[in-house]
């Protein structure tokens, strides 16, 4: 214990973790990413499309956390999206929604500077990746109930969650890119 204090004390040792502010942005853009699901959830519609993935894409985007911040953003994410999911096996967001985080914050780092649709091409490949993961998890745990759903044929699943996850993949692009552009303006003003 006398070992941690003496470290933290010394001046030449700083974290670096996100601001209150940004601890805001990611909390707010997580509500309403919640929020939006949920309600879409209460239409009953055959494509739910999952709001929490943009959001936080959209949170990491412009947050531009370290690493473990956006795992922990992908944290809080499955957890909103476990409880307000009506899918087959809600907790299979524990696993999926922090690898999706972790390859947001991986694929903007790497595509920021490099093109200016880094944020369309960032969340869209997220999203497959955060909804394949999902549907891994969930044949994994609940196989045999999704077998006898899809009358024993796992292809029969694939056939309508592949196009589910790519049409969600391209709205939640879409949505982050329109987002993206007054939500950094408005972050730059606030940060002058």
């Amino acid at each position: 214990m006398a070992l941690f204090v003496q470290i933290t004390n010394n001046p030449s040792y700083q974290v670096n973790t996100m601001k209150s502010r940004d601890i805001a942005i990611v909390g707010i853009l997580l509500a309403v990413g919640a929020i939006l699901r949920y309600f879409l959830a209460m239409l009953h519609t055959p494509l739910t499309p999952n709001m929490v993935i943009a959001f936080y894409c959209l949170a990491i985007i412009l947050i531009m956390p370290k690493v473990y911040e956006a795992l922990g953003i992908g944290i809080v994410a499955g957890i909103l999206s476990m409880l307000i999911s009506s899918s087959i096996f809600p907790p299979a967001n524990l696993v999926s929604e922090p690898i999706g985080a972790l390859v947001c914050f991986g694929l903007y780092a790497v595509l920021r500077n490099r093109t200016r649709l880094a944020p369309t091409v960032s969340t869209f490949l997220t999203t497959l990746a955060s909804g394949f993961s999902f549907a891994a998890v969930a044949i994994i745990f609940v196989g045999a109930t999704i077998l006898s759903k899809y009358q024993g044929d796992i292809m029969g699943f694939v056939a309508v969650f592949v196009p589910i996850v790519v049409i969600t993949a391209v709205f939640n692009a879409v949505i982050v890119q329109i987002l993206y552009i007054p939500s950094s303006r408005v972050l730059m003003r606030g940060q002058e």
